[in-house]
């Protein structure tokens, strides 16, 4: 068996975290190192690696994550601004930590490109 993630931990409860959103199916907490004002990480608490492992049958699940992720938004105040939804796969788009997560990110403007 694997070690578990960060995030892992995170859900299992083994580690805190700043929780702003929770259900049977993901959790949502403000990151530990925010790069905007608003900056929330979503995670499915299903164990995906990256988005290379999301199926047809992770649909409803996806969906959801962006329901949760748009009702943060306009509870952060950041919907009608703007915001961003950023995930990563692989290491050459910096993805740190082997679970699928987004970041929801906002209350700041932003460049583009963005990287």
């Amino acid at each position: 068996m694997s070690e578990k993630t960060i995030f892992k931990k995170i859900i299992d409860k083994e580690i805190p975290a700043d929780v702003v959103y929770e259900d049977d199916r993901c959790l949502a907490f403000r990151d530990i190192a925010p790069q905007a004002p608003t900056h929330i990480v979503v995670i499915p608490k299903k164990e995906l690696r990256s988005t290379n492992d999301i199926t047809e049958e992770d649909a409803s699940l996806i969906g959801h994550l962006f329901c949760v992720m748009n009702e943060l938004a306009r509870k952060e105040g950041i919907a009608d601004a703007g915001y961003r939804i950023v995930t990563n796969c692989g290491p050459d788009a910096c993805q740190t930590v082997p679970h699928l997560h987004y970041h929801l990110i906002g209350g700041r403007k932003f460049g583009w490109p963005p990287g």
